[in-house]
């Protein structure tokens, strides 16, 4: 029962099919515990145990995704990425189990505590890592990397129409869940807003299940990548597509979505953290028992916390959409005897 968006639409099953990376659904976790304006509760929707190898939000994309290369007689993945992009290990890991070679083209970020795992993670499965941005020349880059050999590009975090799918099937898993009375309707779902196409699902996928949740998108990276305008566009691509697989999807379903964005919590820009942002990670690992990071989670964590200590607090029912891979690496963050395949401008991130 994982293709809840499937069941509930059969002709869209028949032209939109995907590989089954993730085990779904996903748990979903009641928890009360105390603030400093009093006890308060939440839902929990665990997407970071979304596979016993390496959970996060990302799989539920690669599903539609590597189907579709398969499909078309794709051999290798290609994909983009900061230096400790999530989005790029988990395409790279999942891209060696379905038989695809995989080439990520990565840039500098800000120092982050996971980068130097991630780094020996790709080392160990053998991602073609390809330095990319700054001073690089682009065009040029891709053209030696991909020409030829029978790629599939990935775009930015997966964040395409085909990708935004997945995540309007976890919209509908979670109108199961809440149908199966695993938790009350929330009022409001926060979830981590960074390459849109989480939040795009998210939000058509609620919109479908007739659930009126208003969704809180946090916004995580600098506007030239995530803004009102693009994640309009996404919606609308997205919305298009489905109907245009299937009749019976609602011709007004981007009307029926209830996004509201959120760009206070941002903290300086990508992979940048304020006291607020690593507040929100420490009481999440202490009261909440969930191990989060403060690229993306912790911000969202962030946001529903200075909302659960608002005074205009209603009581209203909160879930937290755990995007972040919380699945150890079996590696460790110590250099390597040799750089072998991580490019030696990458080599600082072991300093």
């Amino acid at each position: 029962m994982a293709d809840f968006l499937g069941n509930a639409y059969p002709r869209l099953a028949e032209r939109l099919h995907k590989v089954p990376l993730a085990v779904l659904p996903t748990p979903v976790e009641n928890t009360g515990f105390e603030t400093d304006a009093g006890p308060r509760s939440i839902a929990v929707k665990r997407d970071d145990v979304s596979n016993p190898r390496y959970g996060g939000n990302k799989i539920r994309k690669l599903e539609y995704i590597f189907q579709r290369a398969a499909e078309r007689g794709a051999r290798r993945i290609a994909t983009f990425g900061a230096v400790g992009s999530n989005h790029a290990l988990a395409t790279a890991i999942f891209a060696a189990g379905c038989g695809f070679a995989c080439t990520c083209f990565l840039g500098p970020q800000r120092r982050t505590p996971g980068i130097a795992k991630t780094l020996n993670m790709h080392r160990q499965i053998g991602t073609e890592i390809v330095r990319f941005g700054g001073s690089i020349d682009r065009l040029a880059t891709l053209r030696r990397y991909l020409q030829g050999r029978q790629a599939w590009v990935v775009p930015l975090g997966g964040s395409s129409w085909l990708g935004a799918v997945g995540f309007v099937n976890a919209g509908l898993e979670l109108a199961s869940q809440i149908d199966n009375g695993e938790l009350a309707v929330p009022d409001r779902v926060y979830i981590a807003n960074g390459t849109m196409g989480s939040s795009v699902g998210l939000a058509l996928g609620l919109a479908l299940a007739g659930l009126p949740i208003e969704l809180h998108a946090v916004r995580v990276v600098d506007d030239s990548v995530a803004n009102p305008n693009a994640f309009e566009r996404l919606l609308g691509k997205t919305a298009m597509m489905l109907r245009r697989a299937d009749a019976s999807i609602p011709a007004d379903l981007t009307d029926r979505t209830r996004v509201r964005w959120r760009d206070e919590f941002l903290a300086g820009g990508y992979a940048a953290a304020d006291d607020t942002t690593i507040r929100a990670v420490a009481f999440a690992s202490e009261k909440l028992a969930l191990a989060l990071e403060t690229t993306y989670t912790g911000k969202a964590m962030a946001a529903l916390l200075h909302d659960l200590a608002s005074p205009e607090y209603d009581g209203g029912n909160y879930l937290f959409w755990n995007t972040f891979n919380s699945r150890p690496l079996p590696v460790t963050a110590g250099p390597p005897e040799s750089p072998d395949n991580i490019p030696e401008e990458f080599m600082t991130y072991f300093d």
